[in-house]
C-alpha cells in the first residue's frame, strides 16, 4: 500500500542517504517520457520540501529541456536491502547552469565533478513510499570512473564549443548549454578505470 507524505521526513532522508542510485523521469508536452539513472554522490536533500542533484554532461540534456519547457519531475529511490521500499519524489524543478547567479550557493552543497553541466534544483511537492517487495536484493560495488574519466583533462574551450551546439532535446525542444567547463574538484582522480 502507498503512503503519501507533503514533505521528506527523518527517516525518508536516512534511506535516500543510504542509495547509491536513483532514476529521474520527466516529460514535456509532445515529447517522450525520459527516464535516467544516476549515480556518484550527486544528490542532496537541502530541506524537507527541497531537493538538488548535481548533472554531468553526457549524450543528451533531456531533463533540463522536459523542466524548462513543463517543470515537473518524479525521482526514484529502491531500497535494494532491508527493509523493502521504494520511494517517489514528485516535485517541479529548474535547471541551475554554471553561468547562473544561484549556482555558487548551490553548488556549495556538492562535491563538483569533471564535467558538472548543472544541478537541478527541486521543490518537493509529494512524496510516496511504497512496499518495494518486488524489488530484488543487490549489491552495491563502486561507481563507474568512466564518464568522470571522459570529462578530467577535457580541453575546457573545446567542451564548451561542443556544449553550446547541444541546443535542443532529442524532440526540438530548447536547451540552454553551460557557458563554461568545470573541471570538479573530486577526490578520486587518480583511481583507476574499470
Amino acid at each position: 500500500m502507498a503512503d503519501f507524505f507533503d514533505t521528506l521526513t527523518e527517516q525518508h532522508i536516512a534511506m535516500i542517504a543510504k542509495q547509491p542510485v536513483f532514476f529521474v523521469a520527466t516529460s514535456a508536452a509532445d515529447a517522450r517520457i525520459n527516464l535516467s539513472p544516476k549515480g556518484y554522490d550527486a544528490f542532496r536533500v537541502l530541506a524537507p520540501d527541497r531537493v538538488a542533484y548535481l548533472d554531468i554532461a553526457g549524450s543528451g540534456n533531456e531533463t533540463h529541456a522536459h523542466l524548462k519547457a513543463d517543470g515537473r519531475i518524479t525521482l526514484m529511490f529502491c531500497n535494494f536491502e532491508q527493509p523493502a521500499l521504494i520511494l517517489r519524489i514528485y516535485g517541479r524543478g529548474a535547471p541551475v547552469l554554471p553561468q547562473d547567479p544561484a549556482f555558487d550557493a548551490l553548488a556549495a552543497h556538492f562535491t563538483l565533478l569533471p564535467g558538472t553541466r548543472q544541478i537541478f534544483d527541486i521543490a518537493v511537492e509529494s512524496v510516496q513510499t511504497s512496499c518495494g517487495w518486488g524489488v530484488p536484493f543487490m549489491g552495491y560495488e563502486k561507481d563507474r570512473e568512466t564518464l568522470k574519466k571522459a570529462h578530467r583533462g577535457r580541453d575546457p574551450d573545446a567542451y564548451v564549443a561542443k556544449r553550446q551546439r547541444q541546443t535542443q532535446s532529442i524532440d526540438g525542444l530548447p536547451v540552454t548549454p553551460p557557458d563554461r567547463y568545470i573541471a570538479g574538484d573530486d577526490e578520486d582522480a587518480n583511481e583507476a578505470v574499470e
